[in-house]
């Protein structure tokens, strides 16, 4: 039997337009996040998800309730699906953290382990997501789980084997895209689509 896994990036935040590194800090969604999140649920719901877990974090678990709100299910939340731990950059916009820790900056743009700053490594996101990814894809045939871009993209990357250099070469997924990966048991764990949406980040229309 081949299992389906749909990992869903959630939608856009205040943090999101001001590029803001959010990190572990509770963003919720802004309008045009909770708009994505709508939109993309309603393709997602046509998959007829088995189950639907979500990080804890509300930017994630909010994109994750307007699936369930059209499927009548029930959202599992679990931590280890949060975004990466981002220390003391948390708060600060990328710029600044350019500016003002320009070493840690210059790692983290060539892919590298921040040294300093109390940041998560690569090693252990990608490990704790994809234990997560394992565990949610234990759920049903097809599972859907709402996380965040770096924990999505490293997990991704662990579940498949991928090494650093590989996983460099995704591209951040965008709001409320999604990747599809399937697993079956002679071939294990697939990427089988990335980055999948049907809207833009367009801004949020004037009130009439």
């Amino acid at each position: 039997m081949t299992t389906r896994l749909i990992v869903w990036r959630h939608g856009n935040t205040d943090w999101n337009a001001a590029g803001r590194v959010q990190g572990q800090t509770d963003v919720p969604l802004n309008d045009l996040g909770r708009r994505q999140a709508a939109e993309a649920a309603t393709l997602l719901a046509a998959l007829a998800p088995d189950a639907i877990v979500a990080s804890d974090l509300r930017r994630a678990s909010d994109t994750a309730a307007a699936l369930a709100a059209l499927t009548g299910q029930q959202v599992g939340y679990d931590e280890r699906l949060r975004e990466r731990f981002f220390g003391v950059w948390q708060g600060l916009t990328t710029a600044e953290v350019a500016e003002q820790r320009p070493d840690e900056y210059a790692r983290w743009k060539a892919g590298n382990d921040v040294v300093g700053g109390d940041v998560e490594t690569l090693d252990d996101l990608g490990k704790r997501v994809a234990d997560g990814f394992q565990d949610a894809a234990r759920l049903g045939s097809l599972v859907v789980v709402a996380t965040h871009g770096a924990a999505a993209r490293q997990g991704i990357g662990h579940l498949l084997g991928w090494p650093i250099e590989q996983v460099r070469t995704l591209r951040a997924l965008q709001n409320c895209h999604w990747v599809e990966l399937t697993q079956d048991g002679s071939r294990g764990w697939q990427l089988a689509a990335y980055n999948v949406g049907v809207f833009t980040d367009r801004p949020v229309p004037p009130p009439v």
